[in-house]
């Protein structure tokens, strides 16, 4: 898998720039607690009581939302759910995707230190709350 990854700032400019869609694949707690302004939601795992489990849904809310060549960025908190998503998407057909390395958080080493700052420590423009229209709840609705 190739993916063409970017950083928080190269993703902001091609949202501004080039109407790139941002798909925060992150959970709808930690969507509604920070997000990159004007983010969809479409996790790419859910919060259960054992941990994170994949959404096995995920594909299918994609499908019902974007076309298989959506200009999209796929985020997360660091990176990793970003590349299963893209990952995922890929295996589906989907052409137009790109990730968003570090994330909302950033990238840190074992020590916490950070090595890539994240969309928020850039200061980049953010939303919160469940984004309405744009929540995983409204778009999970659009799938047939």
């Amino acid at each position: 898998m190739t993916v063409h990854r970017v950083s928080p700032r190269e993703a902001a400019e091609r949202m501004s720039q080039e109407a790139f869609a941002y798909v925060d694949v992150r959970t709808p707690g930690e969507f509604e607690s920070g997000h990159p302004a004007g983010a969809y939601n479409i996790p790419v795992a859910l919060a259960s009581a054992g941990g994170m489990t994949p959404n096995t849904a995920f594909v299918a809310v994609f499908e019902a939302n974007f076309a298989k060549d959506a200009k999209v960025i796929l985020g997360c908190q660091s990176g990793n759910r970003s590349m299963r998503a893209a990952a995922a998407l890929e295996a589906a057909g989907f052409t137009g995707f790109i990730e968003q390395r570090a994330g909302w958080g950033g990238v840190k080493d074992p020590f916490g230190k950070v090595l890539e700052k994240g969309w928020q420590a850039e200061g980049l423009e953010v939303g919160s709350g469940p984004g309405d229209a744009r929540s995983y709840e409204a778009l999970s609705r659009n799938v047939k």
